[in-house]
């Protein structure tokens, strides 16, 4: 392209508007694009500002030098259309997704559409990330006007400089990604994006059509950590890609390997003297060599790829710099993380950019069978600290199965209850309130009530709500299943939201908590295959692993296949894209709905949050002479540690409408 315009064009702009300003940014965006690469125009001009950055002052690429190829392959000059990066957090590349939009308003103009996982995430983003970036680099601050000035073009979620303009958005908001065509695309987080957005389709593919008509001069930036097998996006793009890795030397004998977490060594409880081993002279390898690593690393493709426009890197958290996470820290991350599946799942996540395998398997029933313990039915052992309960609502009865937890959310079944009668009679839930006020004898000879009973709203939603309302939500906790997993958090809530009781409609009438169910399915059947000690070893004093599952030798055949009604399978549209779902093998699968909401009924107190002290504190509770077990000692365990009360807040006083008497 010619470094000027025709008097023609110029004179179209001109017709097209008078503004002086107009036709200057129409000029400058048929400008051929500047010699730099994102890289270099970081290094030159991107500063970083302290409520933004850990490390404030001039953007340095040597810092994380492994960010240089990547951000590079966004450059005009480099073939690539699509760049995907797969990685683990604390590795810089968010930074390097600011230094693409810097790049693009200050020297190849063009529009640009940034994509986060919500609309909200955006909005946050914009004043986090955006407004630092440009407020503090002097070269974007005189292309982007204050948002303050009239007419600047600088929103929330829009900024216009010369040539071009920033749409960010949210992968929720089907209009946001159809608004305007887009000759950049920075795609942040998309494992965290919705499998649709408003109902029309997969968000990542929404996006991309807003860049074809700009053919081979478009980029599109993928970026993420990954999340779980067969789902992933990132994972799906990169495997399609060339999966490039980064390779380092080896200080001692200089071979070139990338670096994998199998050969992070350390004696066992003394993270501190991790190192890396090399795998060609098995030499340690000692933390403050890999600066210099960093430094002589280069990216090298491990596969081939059909598409030579798009290219992938990998890269987990064992490349970040000196001062950032340390091998040390990694290494007390894993000890941490075990014993905890959600814990190693996040550590694969997050540390090793790499995907959690979900096991949809689950153990055959008459397994099961082997399994069984001998305790009475109502009875609690010995080391259960506190009772919750999941009911499942059918047309004709309510199902409730009780559940005793322990430390590491070990667990065993104490009682399974039908109460006859279904949503319409009045006597099923008098029965179910009944519940609410039984004792169940602990082994000690305490007696123990459901600290936390969470019912399934899917079915007679309006019962439901009259019901948990009636009786209060101090001990009730109404929850909706959802399938999907969800890596931020398997439970939220609580929502208000509006009921219909007795035929009339009262806003914010229902607290609902949302409970990811995929999840505690998942984490159900792991717990069932967990390794048990055998009877020298308990004999012994050896303990059950943290999660193991316990079922009573009163529990009939029936139950034991519901437990184990569904597996996991992986499913494809017909665009190709892959989801995990949970299908059943058969048609009752009762028992395992109640386990899970007897599972978010357990979340939803905190046992998956409390320390130590409060676990500590619990078992003092229980072992209190004379004391009745219930939502009392589980306040009691949920104190700070500073020893002050944390008021719940399903203890608020609250007035009834003169309809519920």
């Amino acid at each position: 392209m010619s470094g000027s315009i025709s008097p023609e064009t110029a004179s179209d702009i001109g017709e097209f508007d008078g503004h002086d300003d107009l036709r200057r940014a129409w000029a400058e965006g048929l400008q051929p694009d500047a010699d730099l690469t994102v890289s270099e125009w970081a290094d030159r001009y991107r500063m970083l500002a302290s409520r933004a950055s850990a490390e404030p002052g001039r953007y340095r690429t040597s810092r994380t030098p492994y960010m240089r190829e990547i951000m590079d392959a966004l450059s005009p000059r480099h073939v690539a259309q699509r760049v995907v990066f797969m990685k683990a957090a604390q590795v810089g590349a968010t930074e390097a997704g600011n230094n693409m939009i810097g790049f693009v308003i200050a020297h190849a103009p063009g529009p640009m559409l940034a994509v986060q996982p919500t609309v909200e995430l955006a909005k946050r983003n914009s004043r986090q990330r955006i407004d630092p970036l440009i407020e503090e680099s002097a070269s974007l601050r005189e292309r982007v006007r204050p948002s303050r000035a009239r007419d600047s073009g600088n929103t929330m979620l829009s900024k216009e400089f010369a040539g071009g303009i920033l749409i960010m958005t949210g992968a929720n908001s089907a209009v946001g990604l159809r608004s305007t065509p887009a000759r950049y695309i920075f795609l942040d987080e998309v494992d965290a994006y919705p499998a649709s957005a408003d109902e029309e389709g997969d968000p990542v593919s929404l996006a991309e059509a807003r860049s074809l008509t700009f053919a081979h001069r478009r980029k599109v930036f993928l970026v993420s950590t990954p999340t779980v097998k067969g789902v992933s996006r990132i994972e799906r793009e990169f495997e399609a890609s060339d999966q490039r890795r980064y390779f380092v030397p080896c200080p001692h004998c200089g071979a070139r390997q990338w670096l994998k977490f199998e050969r992070l060594r350390w004696n066992k409880e003394q993270p501190e003297t991790a190192a890396y081993h090399c795998e060609a002279c098995e030499q340690p390898i000692a933390e403050h060599h890999k600066t210099a690593m960093l430094e002589a690393g280069e990216w090298q493709a491990t596969a081939e790829s059909e598409d030579p426009t798009t290219v992938g890197y990998h890269l987990s958290a064992l490349y970040s710099p000196v001062g950032w996470l340390s091998w040390e820290r990694i290494a007390r991350s894993w000890e941490a993380a075990q014993g905890s599946d959600d814990a190693i799942r996040a550590f694969k996540n997050t540390i090793l950019g790499e995907t959690w395998v979900e096991s949809g398997e689950a153990p055959d029933w008459q397994r099961l069978l082997d399994r069984k313990e001998d305790w009475a039915a109502g009875e609690v052992p010995t080391n259960a600290l506190f009772l919750t309960a999941g009911a499942d609502v059918q047309k004709d009865r309510i199902e409730v199965d009780v559940w005793a937890w322990g430390r590491g959310l070990e667990s065993w079944l104490i009682d399974h209850i039908v109460i006859e009668g279904g949503p319409g009679s009045e006597a099923c839930w008098n029965g179910l309130t009944d519940l609410l006020g039984r004792t169940w004898q602990h082994a000690n000879g305490r007696q123990m009530t459901i600290a936390r009973l969470a019912i399934d709203t899917g079915y007679e939603t309006p019962a439901v709500y009259g019901w948990a309302r009636k009786v209060g939500f101090g001990q009730v906790a109404q929850v909706k299943g959802v399938e999907g997993f969800n890596r931020a958090s398997p439970v939220s809530g609580p929502t208000f939201v509006d009921a219909t009781i007795a035929g009339k409609r009262l806003r914010r009438g229902a607290r609902l908590w949302t409970v990811a169910v995929s999840t505690f399915k998942s984490e159900t059947y792991r717990f069932l295959r967990l390794e048990r000690p055998t009877p020298e070893e308990l004999a012994a004093g050896t303990d059950y692993p943290p999660g193991t599952l316990h079922l009573p030798g009163w529990i009939d055949s029936e139950w034991l296949k519901q437990l184990v009604a569904e597996q996991l399978v992986t499913v494809r549209n017909k665009r190709g894209f892959a989801r995990l779902e949970w299908q059943k093998l058969r048609e009752r699968n009762e028992a395992l709905d109640c386990r899970v909401y007897a599972r978010a009924a357990a979340w939803i107190l905190g046992a998956d949050r409390w320390s130590d002290k409060q676990w500590d504190e619990l078992e003092r509770q229980v072992a209190a002479p004379g004391a009745e077990i219930g939502t009392g000692a589980v306040n009691a365990a949920r104190q700070s540690r500073s020893g002050r009360t944390t008021r719940p807040a399903n203890q608020r006083h609250s007035v009834r409408s003169n309809y519920m008497r």
